[in-house]
C-alpha cells in the first residue's frame, strides 16, 4: 500500500512553516494518542503516521529531500521514518510537550505508558558517501558498506555501568524520569511535572563507571550496513537509513545514517537527467550511403541503423534506454548525437577522388532539392 502525502497526513500546506508543522502534529499527537485509544489499532495506525510525517517535515534536510524526491528520497527500501517504534515516537514529546513525555500526564497520573516522561538520548547521525555507476544507477543496486561508528560498549552493553549491581532504576522518579508535585490551591488540587534532580530525566542511576567505556556505554566499532539503493538517484541526492547512525548512551534512540550519492563517470555516455547521451561519430561515405553501427548502452550495446544522407547534427532517439525517474514508472531514453567526421590528412588518392566529387553540384548545399539523383552518383563515383 502506497505511503500518503505526509502534508496531507498533518492537514497542512507545503508552505507551512515549522509552528504550523509542529502545531498539526501536536493535535494529532492528542487525537491519535494511545492513552486516549485503548485498544484501537486504527488510532494507533494514524498515531504512527503522523509521527512518521513529522519526523521527516520538522526536519529541514528531511524535508527537502521529501520535497524533492518525494518517500523515495527519505524512506525508499528502508530509508527514512518508516522504522520508528513506539519509543522513538515518545522521545519526541520532550520538544512536542515540554518537560513530560506524555500530554495525558497531568490528567492520567502518568499515562498508560511507564516511563513516558524518561528523557531518552539519541545517537548522533552519521554521513558517508556511496559510489555507484551508471548501470548501478539505472538499475538499482543493493551495497554492503562498513561503518566506522559508535556502538555500545561491549564490556557494560551500553549501560555505562560497570556492573549490574551499579545500574538499577532511579529510586527519587521510579525510571519515569520526572517528579510530580501536588499543591493545594484556593482552586483545588495543582500538579506539576519537572524532569528529576537525581538521574536528570534518564530514569537510571550509575553508581560505579564501567572501565572500558568510562560510564559513557558507547564506544567506536564498525559494522556492515545492507543499502538498498533504488533505481534513479543522482549525484548530490541523499538518502537516509533511521536508527543505523551512531548509538545513544544506555540505550537511547541511535542517530541515522546519510548516505550521499556520487556518479561514477561512464567512459563513453553522458547523463543528462533521465536521459542519456552517446557522441556517435561516423565518416562521409557513411553518412552519405549509410550504414549500421554498434553503440555502447547502460545494459550492454545495440545496433542502429544510419539512414542515407544523415546530417551532421542528427539525434537518433532509443526509447526506455535511459535512467528510471526515481518515484515514478517513466524512464528516459538514449540519445545518439550524430557527428560527421572530417579527416584532418589524405592521400593522394583521396585527394583526386575528392576534387572530383567537389566540382560536382550535388555536393554544394542546395535546400530543397531531391537527394536521390546525389546518392546514385555517390555511388558510380565509388563503384
Amino acid at each position: 500500500m502506497a505511503k500518503r502525502d505526509y502534508y496531507d497526513i498533518l492537514g497542512v500546506a507545503k508552505t507551512a512553516d515549522a509552528s504550523e508543522i509542529k502545531s498539526a502534529y501536536r493535535k494529532l499527537a492528542i487525537k491519535y494518542h494511545p492513552d486516549k485509544n485503548p485498544d484501537n489499532k486504527e488510532a494507533e495506525e494514524m498515531f504512527k503516521e503522523a509521527a512518521e510525517a513529522y519526523e521527516i517535515l520538522s526536519n529541514p534536510e528531511k524535508r527537502q529531500r521529501y520535497d524533492q524526491f518525494g518517500h523515495a528520497g527519505n524512506s525508499a527500501s528502508g530509508f527514512g521514518g518508516g522504522g520508528m517504534n513506539m519509543d522513538d515516537i515518545f522521545s519526541q514529546f520532550g520538544d512536542i510537550f515540554g518537560g513530560g513525555g506524555s500530554p495525558f500526564d497531568s490528567f492520567f497520573g502518568g499515562g498508560g505508558r511507564s516511563g513516558g516522561g524518561r528523557r531518552v538520548q539519541r545517537g548522533s547521525n552519521l554521513r558517508i558517501k556511496v559510489k555507484l555507476t551508471l548501470s548501478e544507477i539505472a538499475n538499482g543496486v543493493e551495497k554492503k558498506v562498513k561503518v566506522n561508528k559508535q556502538v555500545n560498549c561491549k564490556t557494560c552493553d551500553g549501560t555505562g555501568a560497570k556492573d549490574k549491581a551499579s545500574y538499577h532504576t532511579c529510586k527519587t522518579c521510579g525510571g519515569s524520569g520526572s517528579v510530580r508535585r501536588v499543591t493545594n490551591t484556593i482552586l483545588g488540587q495543582m500538579q506539576t511535572t519537572s524532569t528529576c534532580p537525581t538521574c536528570n530525566g534518564e530514569g537510571i542511576e550509575v553508581t560505579a563507571k564501567c572501565t572500558s567505556c568510562h560510564g559513557d556505554g558507547l564506544q567506536r566499532g564498525e559494522e556492515t550496513i545492507n543499502i538498498n539503493i533504488p533505481a534513479g538517484v543522482s549525484e548530490g541526492m541523499q538518502l537516509s537509513m533511521s536508527g543505523k547512525g551512531n548509538a545513544a548512551p544506555r540505550g537511547g534512540v541511535p542517530g541515522d545514517l546519510i548516505i550521499a550519492i556520487e556518479e561514477i563517470p561512464h567512459e563513453t555516455l553522458k547523463r543528462d537527467g533521465i536521459n542519456v547521451i552517446y557522441d556517435l561519430y561516423i565518416n562521409f561515405a557513411d553518412a552519405a550511403l549509410g550504414t549500421s553501427v554498434e553503440i555502447p548502452t547502460i545494459d550492454g550495446k545495440a545496433k542502429i541503423k544510419i539512414e542515407p544522407g544523415t546530417q551532421g547534427g542528427k539525434i537518433l532517439r532509443l526509447k526506455g534506454k535511459g535512467i528510471p525517474e526515481v518515484n515514478s514508472y517513466h524512464t528516459g531514453d538514449q540519445l545518439v548525437y550524430v557527428n560527421v567526421w572530417t579527416p584532418k590528412a589524405v592521400s593522394a588518392e583521396e585527394r583526386s577522388l575528392l576534387e572530383k566529387l567537389k566540382s560536382s553540384a550535388n555536393f554544394k548545399p542546395q535546400p530543397g532539392k531531391s537527394e536521390k539523383s546525389f546518392f546514385e552518383r555517390i555511388k558510380e563515383y565509388f563503384e
